[in-house]
């Protein structure tokens, strides 16, 4: 992953959403993901929930479900996770 691809992501984040979300909320909630977050469906709901109220952008149950697939077949390589993100904003 590049160096500044955090930096980038939360920008466009930032820039979709309108809102001016801190580094610091972002470090918070992703210290409360584990990798089994990532294999169990339910927290990962719950997980896109949270982001999704952080950011104030509602997030249609399709969507949700997009994301829940594309997480599952990124394996969660980091690799991966730079394709599945820049792929989610294009969205």
């Amino acid at each position: 992953m590049s160096k500044n691809f955090p930096k980038d992501v939360l920008n466009a984040i930032n820039k979709k959403s309108g809102k001016q979300i801190s580094s610091g909320a972002v470090k918070k909630l992703a210290g409360t993901v584990k990798p089994s977050t990532m294999q169990n469906e339910a927290q990962l709901r719950q997980l896109i929930k949270q982001v999704s109220a952080m950011a104030n952008v509602p997030v249609s149950e399709e969507t949700v479900q997009e994301i829940v697939s594309a997480v599952k077949k990124s394996g969660m390589n980091p690799s991966n996770m730079e394709a599945l993100m820049k792929m989610m904003m294009n969205k």
